[in-house]
């Protein structure tokens, strides 16, 4: 079958509105969490998130026009610009010099414009029905971030978002690799994008006690596999990847920057919440992407984990590890959570975790699990502990799970000319 290259990466994060900036975070372990400021948390049990800090919209397009896009919309814009330039993609469909009908989009969110939902919630009650923004419907619905993209660049080919809460990221590079595989398309825009740091979704999973409540420490709040973590601090942003067909990225001189060779997903059919506590879907996601792939589980050097922070996680996670690579070759992995730098950006989660490991893959760096202060003897695998370290990465794994038993795997590997 055809082989599926990236080509570009792009992001908008609290830790950095690009993806140098980003990446340089994640290696020095520089925290992007923080005091929220959008809005009054007074009586709010978790006061802190990733806000995405000085994003200015109009570098991209004018006032009047992001008005008509909800802010997650504006983030997919963002992260996609900076990874078409980065594969070297024109906006303009006519010097593109590729043909747009074999170009698509697949760039999900989590959740959708909840912020416009809300606002315009109060309208209908406080105004009437009249007083309706004719464009609530558009800025609401989830589609509309590759809607947008699409009309953007001309991109007529496959063009649809899903939905599979904080796995959606991961899915959604993983089903591209597909379309292009089964030639759909030629190229694919790829990736999550989520405006989650919003009263709803705070109150929310606070309800659920999911949510750290370290709100006088932020940058030492999430802490994924450390024993005393106490869940996650909810980010928001976008990690969006430029996904290509080999040889249509070599006859363009394109910069190859990793192959992409597996994608596993499965469902847990246990809990709407709580990941299987065996792993075992989690594990067999893993096990059909290497499948894929054409790997042992001895293969694998990096796992990009979807280390949350929250107990049940990073215990389940752990054991599905051991499952889909056998005690013996997990140990000898190198794991990591980029979440302790992030924060948790639900829907756009795999859309940064991805661009983790082509980055770790390119730089021989395997980024920290920051915040790893007491072992829990029931994580016991090497989760790269505070501190960066380098290694020749051949094979990288992107692990996520979403609520509702979602599990996806992406793998990548050292792309060398072949």
């Amino acid at each position: 079958m055809r082989r599926v290259v990236v080509t570009g990466c792009g992001a908008v994060s609290c830790a950095g509105n690009s993806v140098p900036e980003l990446w340089d975070s994640m290696v020095n372990g520089r925290c992007g969490l923080g005091p929220v400021t959008k809005f009054d948390v007074s009586e709010y049990r978790t006061k802190i998130a990733g806000e995405v800090k000085n994003f200015d919209i109009t570098r991209y397009m004018s006032a009047k026009e992001a008005k008509r896009l909800d802010l997650f919309c504006q983030f997919a814009i963002a992260a996609a610009d900076e990874a078409m330039a980065e594969a070297g993609l024109a906006l303009d469909p006519a010097l593109r010099g590729i043909d747009n009908r074999r170009f698509g989009v697949l760039v999900s969110t989590g959740i959708g414009g909840l912020i416009v939902i809300a606002e315009q919630q109060n309208i209908l009650r406080d105004k009437g029905p009249g007083r309706m923004s004719p464009l609530a419907i558009p800025m609401m619905i989830g589609d509309s971030a590759p809607g947008c993209l699409s009309i953007r660049y001309g991109a007529k080919g496959p063009n649809f978002a899903l939905m599979s809460a904080c796995a959606t990221g991961c899915h959604s590079v993983g089903e591209a690799w597909w379309m292009i595989r089964r030639n759909d398309a030629d190229v694919m825009l790829a990736g999550g994008t989520e405006e989650s740091v919003m009263p709803i979704c705070l109150a929310g999973f606070a309800a659920m006690k999911a949510m750290s409540q370290r709100n006088d420490d932020p940058l030492h709040a999430s802490r994924p596999f450390d024993l005393d973590r106490d869940g996650f601090v909810a980010s928001e942003g976008a990690g969006v990847l430029v996904l290509e067909e080999l040889e249509h990225a070599r006859r363009r001189g394109a910069k190859i920057l990793a192959e992409v060779i597996g994608y596993g997903a499965t469902g847990d059919a246990f809990h709407i919440t709580s990941p299987d506590p065996e792993g075992a879907e989690d594990a067999r996601a893993m096990s059909i992407a290497m499948e894929h792939a054409g790997i042992r589980p001895e293969e694998v050097d990096y796992i990009n984990a979807h280390g949350t922070g929250t107990h049940l996680n990073d215990l389940y996670e752990t054991k599905a590890i051991k499952l889909a690579f056998g005690e013996a070759a997990a140990r000898k992995i190198s794991i990591s959570s980029t979440k302790g730098v992030t924060g948790h950006a639900l829907g756009a989660a795999g859309g940064f975790e991805c661009i983790a490991c082509v980055k770790a893959i390119g730089s021989g760096i395997v980024p920290p699990t920051i915040n790893y202060e007491t072992p829990d003897p029931e994580c016991d695998l090497d989760v790269t502990p505070n501190t960066a370290v380098r290694r020749d990465i051949r094979v990288a794994v992107n692990n996520n799970l979403g609520f509702g038993g979602h599990n996806a795997a992406v793998i990548f590997r050292r792309y060398e000319g072949k």
